[in-house]
């Protein structure tokens, strides 16, 4: 069976801001059709998404190196001794996957890779584990301390450390619970599979329509109590932002997305209308106290299609030229809808099930769809598409 898609775009004028900043402390850039791009990765948009909806929900995720370290300190509280704690951290890493999680035993056992979880009672939940097999990790720890102490600063080789000591199928049910946002986004975790899943989204980087440079902002910070002679500058420095109309490419795998939900009818709609208005309206926050660039998108369009996703990135190959009058929104709203027309040619409509488009723009597109007034009402026609039949071959 083929897959179904649902496919957002929008379209957004960011103030000039620093949505997502390189190693330098700059504004991401690429070169796209041979023109500077202000940038905001998949990964930071993601990442957003996935806060925005866990809030919405009240179901939390971790992705985090410090489980281990966490089931340590909670042992602590519960007066166990410090040698125990570290030596049950260690065992939730070893007792997780057969082979066992590289840790750092410097660090109560950090992970060496990242961990995302269903945060909402795992770590008490670990605790009990280990508190119920406390006799073993006792027999354990002891059987490692005698054979340090035996090898007694000689070269021998290290002691081997001891075999999982907790039941792998407790620790590996824990680490393999779910949330919505684990169902939407999906978990890689090497060598337990069924704590895989696939995720139902792909996210493209963001990229201005057009050219963007660097801008500078020179800006000084005032000492309120200047000493005497002082001229009032405490610190000055200058800060890069970017200003821009935005291109957001999205698109969820809805197959892919019930079988994580294992076809629960309701908790999937539910969850793909709080996927598009968290599409729709979140904003990356980095520096949002001095730039606050909290804008709303002046399009956002959908397509529902049968066997595969179709971006209309390709329509900003050639960056946008502004308006005779100024401005980068209305050509690239005009761009955008000649794309969807040419694609449409291109390859038909026989597997598109539904599209439609909400915009502050006054005049209507050719090549998008349907026009609603709101995004409440987009998101409603979008979530009824995600259910329509297939279109039987012409």
């Amino acid at each position: 069976m083929h897959a179904r898609y649902l496919d957002l775009h929008a379209v957004q004028h960011h103030p000039p801001s620093c949505l997502n900043r390189d190693n330098h402390n700059l504004p991401k850039m690429l070169t796209i059709g041979n023109a500077e791009r202000a940038v905001v990765s998949a990964q930071n948009q993601r990442r957003n998404h996935r806060l925005d909806i866990e809030a919405d929900l009240g179901e939390a995720s971790a992705r985090t190196r410090e489980l281990p370290p966490r089931v340590a300190g909670r042992l602590r509280e519960a007066d166990w001794p410090v040698d125990l704690a570290h030596f049950a951290a260690g065992q939730i890493a070893r007792s997780a996957i057969p082979k066992g999680l590289d840790t750092n035993p410097k660090e109560d056992h950090r992970t060496q890779a990242m961990l995302l979880v269903a945060a909402d009672g795992i770590v008490d939940d670990l605790a009990a584990v280990c508190t119920r097999n406390r006799p073993a990790l006792e027999k354990g720890l002891a059987q490692l301390l005698a054979a340090r102490d035996s090898s007694n600063g000689t070269k021998r080789t290290a002691p081997k450390p001891p075999p999982a000591l907790l039941p792998t199928e407790e620790v590996a049910a824990c680490l393999s619970r779910r949330t919505a946002t684990i169902s939407l986004f999906g978990r890689m975790l090497a060598g337990l599979s069924d704590a895989e899943v696939t995720s139902a989204v792909q996210t493209a980087p963001a990229f201005t329509t057009h050219t963007s440079d660097l801008q500078p902002d020179f800006f000084i910070a005032v000492e309120d109590w200047p000493a005497q002679g002082d001229r009032g500058s405490a610190h000055l420095d200058t800060a890069f932002l970017t200003t821009g109309a935005f291109y957001r490419f999205t698109t969820v795998n809805l197959t892919d997305l019930a079988r994580n939900l294992d076809g629960n009818h309701g908790d999937i709609q539910h969850l793909i209308s709080l996927f598009i208005r968290t599409f729709i309206m979140t904003v990356p926050p980095a520096k949002k106290t001095s730039t606050a660039p909290h804008t709303v998108p002046d399009l956002v369009a959908y397509a529902v299609r049968d066997r595969r996703p179709v971006s209309y990135a390709g329509a900003f190959e050639q960056p946008v030229q502004a308006a005779p009058r100024g401005g980068y929104l209305t050509p690239t709203y005009q761009v955008l809808d000649t794309h969807a027309g040419t694609l449409s040619q291109l390859i038909g409509t026989t597997h598109r099930i539904g599209h439609g488009y909400a915009t502050a723009q006054p005049q209507d597109a050719q090549h998008l769809g349907t026009r609603h007034g709101d995004f409440d009402t987009l998101i409603t026609a979008a979530v009824t598409d995600t259910t329509a039949p297939t279109q039987a071959p012409a």
